[in-house]
């Protein structure tokens, strides 16, 4: 059985298949309309949303399936203290496929470690959020037609934006892509993101929005997302540092794109929706029809054999509150080795304390 907890868990050759079934989709919706009839997704998000959990819901109606879930935590078992593991269980009685929304870092990857039915991954934390990618790749693809050669400019919260961790991920696998990085000091990229990239793309940073303004092919702006700061101080500090206007897009490209996961707050101007580059409410018609080939694609792979977990070291305390073990007490402390020397927890990334200590590292 096949779950997409992190981007990474498909191959370059199951994405080129996804854009090309989505694409299909597009073009000839009615051969689709049956394709998952009798068959049940099931919604559990932890936290609100509007355009992920619309977009799997009409994705599923659309191919002739049927939808049940909680767009809340409360109301779910959850506010009764059941863990994620169980409402997995659970949950893999009533459906056939899961999407998953938590707040908690790793919580989508336990649930799949635990569900029965394939799991996708709507978002966890700041962490990663594959099917958002998928819509921003498909969305590349039909207004560059690729997804190698690009200079890519990321602007805004990419600490936190769990979209940016997972598109740098993706488009890194294909050949000669640059990252242009603009954020405060303060919401850099994690440099366990840019690591486990290696030499497959390039990476400037900067603070500067318009440094590299002429030279983009894609512009990637995000909001500062005040649910994941513990300081509000902080938070009202930084949340205007990028806000992008008509009077800034004159030295653009005449064919740069525009990308948004949105929501939007105001960092975007509603002046710039008119502009032909603006491609952020594309994303949401592309979000759908990637998760319908996804939804299928997965359905298509349940051999009924649970979803394999990470091997690792166990002993070490995850210290991340974010994480999905600060909540529930009898997970397993699970650490792996990266490429680049460094453990970290299999649930949420975060580099251990114990195990990259000179005389514990192996």
């Amino acid at each position: 059985m096949k779950s997409v907890i992190d981007i990474l868990d498909l191959s370059v050759e199951e994405l080129d298949g996804l854009i090309k079934t989505a694409m299909d989709i597009a073009n000839h919706p009615d051969d689709y309309a049956q394709k998952c009839k009798g068959k049940k997704l099931a919604t559990l998000f932890f936290e609100p949303s509007t355009r992920t959990r619309l977009s799997f819901e009409a994705a599923m109606y659309e191919l002739g399936g049927n939808v049940i879930g909680f767009s809340e935590a409360n109301s779910s078992s959850a506010s009764k203290g059941e863990s994620v593991a169980d409402t997995a269980k659970v949950i893999s009685c009533y459906a056939d496929i899961i999407a998953m929304r938590h707040p908690k870092e790793g919580a989508p990857y336990v649930a799949a470690i635990n569900a029965s039915i394939p799991v996708i991954n709507a978002g966890d934390g700041g962490h990663h959020h594959p099917t958002q990618t998928l819509a921003d790749l498909l969305t590349i693809y039909r207004e560059k037609g690729r997804l190698g050669g690009l200079t890519i400019g990321l602007v805004g919260d990419l600490k936190y934006g769990r979209t940016v961790h997972s598109l740098i991920a993706a488009l890194s696998r294909y050949e000669g892509n640059k990252f242009v990085l603009v954020s405060p000091n303060e919401l850099k990229v994690p440099d366990y993101v840019k690591k486990d990239v290696g030499d497959a793309a390039q990476f400037i940073e900067t603070t500067d929005l318009m440094e590299y303004m002429d030279k983009f092919d894609i512009l990637y702006m995000t909001r500062i997302q005040r649910e994941r700061f513990t300081d509000r101080d902080e938070y009202e500090r930084l949340k205007d540092s990028y806000i992008l206007t008509t009077d800034k897009l004159v030295p653009a490209k005449k064919d740069m794109c525009i990308l948004h996961p949105l929501p939007r707050v105001n960092e975007i101007s509603v002046k710039v929706d008119d502009d032909s580059r603006a491609c952020y409410f594309k994303q949401a018609l592309n979000g759908k029809l990637m998760r319908m080939a996804l939804i299928m694609h997965l359905l298509g792979h349940n051999d009924g054999q649970r979803f394999k977990g990470t091997t690792g070291e166990g002993g070490h305390k995850c210290h991340n509150p974010s994480c999905i073990t600060s909540t529930e007490q009898e997970l397993e402390h699970i650490h792996k080795k990266g490429q680049d020397g460094v453990y970290r927890c299999i649930y949420c990334d975060q580099p251990s304390v114990g195990l990259n200590s000179t005389s514990n590292s192996k």
